[in-house]
């Protein structure tokens, strides 16, 4: 059985669809014929339109309910209630209601219908029978003088409003009859409430709609235009209710729906609502609203009214952001607390200073940018980034353009308060590419300035750096000069003590002001001339000086040169003095106690002494300790591929509790060889960092053209100090393992040759040279077969263990190669597989053994090697052994050598090795003889 209400809905959907179709064919369709010429005139026409089209779906709905009504009476017992359109899809019939609603009012607003009645005044006179007797059907007391726009306004108004009151009223009565269980019970109710709250909804729009139209016809024409927008609506006026704002001192306050506007005098500031923010925090006199230029206080004698102006304000800038009317009514929903404070906009900036005219995109807060968000300069700035209260902070991007066509300057850096600060990469349109850190803006602390190969004076930099300058401890390589300056710096020019190493092997030490060398210097040549004196500004010999030449010959007194005479002198040369010791010129360092290594570069330990001091918080990694480093080519590429291509830090907190956690599981000198080989390795943990921006700096000083045996002890020096400051960071992550445990610090132990794998690389660049000697030398001598090779380094025949080897039918001894003392070769091949330089040391003892052994079988009785014996068969061995990179084993097993072997067997092991490393670069081991027996003796 169907019930009254819902024979009662069938008739109200029936009169509401005749009265549609009669507005439609008698009032709109004519309206819309009207040809207005002036732009007025067509807006109105267009609103019209948007009438039209709402009254027409309007329709189409109230008659698919309609339908939905019928097939529900006639079929009560196989259609439910449910089936019923109102019921089922009562969101989509509130829908439509309410864009007939906003079109309506639109049309008030603009008194669009008594425009157009005016246009069609000719057809209304026509068709005056018709049109009253619509009227009179739809209206009471409609007179034949009434029937203008007026007349219109209250005919196309007064069927929706009935027809709502009505459909609220029998929706009421209808979930009173169904009961609790019945199927369709939340469809009902539903769609009650909803059309309940259309009430008040459409009361609230007909009364803005009026009040808005008021305005615009008080208001002057001036003010009109700069305001008036047809879907703009009216919600507080302080005539009506008086406010006060400071520091503005408006004379008048008009809240839309959509912007806030304060007219002052002939000046009218407007605020968009989806940029204004009301401060949550209560103060009894004034409420406080923000906008991304300015802040106002809104205050009035009477609390009352303040309270008003505050909660309108409030709900219409969360009405502002939802992008749709409020429904239900303005303020019968619970009211917000307060406004969104974080919101995702776009706003550009008017007022005077440096974001005037620049355009933000991005998220904001409390009337900040703050978060991710893009900024847009006119001029072609751009940034891409994190903000913070305002200001660039965290990553960002930022494109400067220049004044070349498509050339611009590309910042990949970190910010803080606005100002780049901490590591970044900047790639300059003058093709130059910095790495480094920053500091208000400006390069400061460590960083790398380099040019691209194809400038004209292609240049790199590698040192510290103050306030944009470079100063403090630096290299700087002149590929074009081929020259590296090694030393101190002062506002961009070499200051202080300095050394420069030419291409030609030529050193100078000496002081330097405003970038020239001044005062007594030092210059060592290829060959180990020294010469001890005074230089012009261009580094040429002038003045008083002492020349000591490599074989002991000195030349001292007044040096100069001339136009076209090249250097001449007058002086003494003394030819007496005795050859000097080879070894004591090959000793010969430049540097040493110029430059504190322990503050060479401090730029480099300093921000990781300051990310383990804040306790290695993970959003401070990237800044602290660099971030991956791209290709100049990489860098040109869009900032949304930078932004997503960099190391990714979203989740660097946790990524550093696991580095930290695997610090405290891996404290076992075995399991902590591994873990820090594993960790040295990697570019995004903090000890890979480290390493690999010291491996850059070790490079920048002592490789290509640095590579020379006079700055040998400056190299040392760095290697045993980087060696400490590894060791000492990976203390400090262990502290800070221990602490966020809430465990107590442990004691220091341990020594830095845990990190011997990733020294032996500095140690493999300050060798290159020399290993490629040595290299060659012990390929030479791998052609000699055994018995021709003990022969060429003079072995005694005695020594030879020729009872070792073990010939084939037809073989002679003289064919046999890589048998003899093969136990000893063996033996000092395991130097190269351990890890621990103490381990070295062994393995060097143990053969040492091997070779006794082998000699005392061949003698048949024990026998000690004198250093004349042991020599050449120690080269034997090592010949061999085929060791890569001997002499940066050698040198790091001395630099490492605990002083109490000083003097002891394994201090005189390692002088033995190191006398064949360097008898095997000798020239006579790069010629092989003629004939096997045709050589000097070594």
């Amino acid at each position: 059985m169907c019930s009254p209400e819902e024979e009662a809905l069938l008739r109200l959907e029936e009169v509401f669809s005749a009265a549609l179709a009669r507005i439609n064919s008698v009032v709109l369709q004519p309206l819309l014929k009207a040809e207005p010429s002036d732009p007025r005139g067509r807006e109105c026409q267009r609103l019209l339109q948007q009438l039209q089209r709402s009254s027409q779906q309007l329709w189409e709905v109230t008659e698919k309910s309609l339908h939905s009504l019928r097939e529900r009476l006639r079929h009560p017992d196989t259609i439910g209630l449910e089936s019923v359109l109102l019921l089922r899809d009562a969101d989509h019939v509130l829908q439509v209601h309410m864009e007939y609603i906003e079109s309506y009012t639109s049309c008030v607003v603009v008194q669009a219908f008594q425009m157009a009645a005016k246009l069609r005044s000719e057809y209304w006179r026509s068709q005056r029978k018709a049109l009253r007797q619509l009227l009179s059907q739809l209206l009471s007391g409609v007179s034949s003088e009434g029937l203008g726009g007026s007349a219109l306004v209250r005919a196309l108004c007064q069927p929706l409003t009935h027809h709502v009151q009505q459909y609220a009223h029998l929706l009421q009565s209808l979930r009173s009859t169904v009961g609790d269980h019945h199927p369709a019970r939340e469809l009902v109710v539903r769609s009650a409430t909803l059309f309940e709250n259309l009430q008040p909804f459409l009361r609230q729009a007909l009364d803005q709609a009026v009040d808005t139209q008021t305005l615009w016809y008080t208001l002057s024409s001036r003010l009109r235009d700069a305001l008036y927008a047809p879907a703009r609506r009216l919600l507080q006026d302080s005539k009506d209710i008086p406010v006060t704002v400071t520091p503005l001192r408006a004379e008048r306050v008009l809240l839309f729906d959509d912007v806030l506007v304060l007219l002052q005098g002939h000046n009218v500031h407007t605020f968009d609502l989806k940029l204004v923010w009301v401060d949550p925090e209560q103060d009894g006199c004034a409420f406080h609203l923000l906008t991304p230029e300015e802040e106002f206080f809104f205050s009035s004698k009477n609390p009352q009214d303040q309270a008003v102006w505050r909660w309108k304000v409030t709900q219409a800038v969360c009405q502002a952001l939802r992008g749709k009317k409020d429904f239900p009514v303005l303020g019968e929903a619970p009211e917000p607390s307060e406004t969104p404070a974080c919101r995702s906009l776009a706003y550009t900036f008017l007022a005077e200073g440096r974001l005037c005219r620049a355009t933000y995109e991005g998220e904001w807060c409390r009337g900040r940018p703050h978060g991710k968000g893009t900024l847009k300069w006119p001029d072609g700035r751009n940034h891409v980034g994190s903000f913070c209260q305002g200001l660039e902070h965290g990553f960002g991007i930022r494109l400067v353009p220049q004044a070349s066509e498509d050339k611009f300057d590309c910042y990949k850096c970190h910010w803080r308060e606005g100002s780049m600060c901490g590591y970044g990469i900047c790639e300059h349109s003058t093709d130059e590419v910095y790495k480094g850190y920053f500091q208000e803006g400006l390069r400061h602390g460590f960083g790398v300035l380099e040019s691209t190969p194809q400038v004209p004076q292609p240049r790199k930099y590698t040192g510290h750096w103050e306030r944009g300058q470079r100063s403090g401890y630096g290299i700087q390589e002149d590929s074009d000069r081929g020259e590296r300056y090694i030393g101190m710096w002062q506002a961009d020019q070499r200051h202080g003590p300095g050394v420069v190493v030419t291409q030609a092997g030529v050193c100078y030490q000496g002081n330097f002001q405003a970038d020239k060398m001044v005062g007594p210097g030092i210059l060592l040549s290829e060959d180990d001339s020294l010469y001890e004196g005074t230089f012009t500004r261009d580094l040429t010999l002038m003045g008083k000086g002492k020349v000591t030449f490599p074989n002991g010959f000195t030349l001292e007194g007044s040096f100069g040169s001339g136009a076209g005479r090249g250097l001449h002198t007058q002086g003494m040369l003394d030819t007496a003095a005795p050859p000097p010791d080879p070894s004591s010129t090959c000793k010969r360092q430049l540097g040493l106690g110029a430059f504190p290594v322990e503050s060479r570069w401090r730029g480099v330990y300093a921000p990781f002494r300051d990310f383990v001091r804040a306790g290695c918080p993970g959003d401070l990694q990237e800044a602290l300790l660099g971030f991956h480093v791209q290709s100049s080519r990489e860098l040109r590429k869009s900032q949304e591929y930078l932004c997503g291509e960099r190391t990714p830090l979203d989740d660097s907190a946790g990524r550093m509790e696991d580095i930290l956690q695997e610090v405290l599981q891996h404290r076992e000198p075995e399991a902590l060889q591994q873990h820090l080989r594993k960790a040295l390795s990697s570019s995004l943990h903090p000890l890979g960092m480290l390493l690999r921006t010291l491996m850059l700096t070790f490079q920048a000083t002592y490789t290509g053209i640095g590579a020379n045996k006079h700055l040998q002890g400056l190299a040392q020096e760095e290697v045993k100090q980087h060696a400490r400051e590894l060791w000492a960071a990976y203390r400090g992550l262990l502290q800070v393992a221990l602490q966020r445990k809430g465990q107590a610090p442990e004691e220091e132990e341990g020594t830095e040759t845990s990190f011997y794998s990733e020294l032996f690389t500095l140690y493999l660049l300050l060798h290159e040279r020399e290993d490629r000697l040595y290299s060659q030398g012990i390929t030479n001598l791998s052609l000699f077969p055994d018995t021709k090779l003990l022969e060429f380094l003079d072995v005694q025949k005695h020594l030879w263990p020729l009872k070792d080897l073990t010939l084939t039918t037809n073989q002679r001894h003289s064919l046999v190669k890589n048998k003899c003392f093969l136990s000893a070769t063996e033996c000092l091949q395991k130097i190269i597989t351990t890890v621990d330089p103490r381990e070295k040391l062994e393995v060097l003892e143990r053969t040492y053994g091997e070779i006794e052994a082998t000699v005392s079988r061949v003698l048949g009785q024990e026998h000690k090697l004198p250093m004349d014996d042991l020599l050449p068969l120690l080269i034997y061995v090592v010949s061999r052994a085929r060791i890569q990179h001997l002499g940066a084993e050698i040198h790091l097993i001395r630099d490492m050598m605990d002083p109490i072997h000083t003097g002891g067997l394994y201090d005189f092991l390692l002088t033995a090795l190191e006398s064949c490393y360097e008898h095997l670069q000798k020239d006579d081991m790069h010629r092989l003889p003629s004939r096997w027996g045709s050589r000097e003796a070594w």
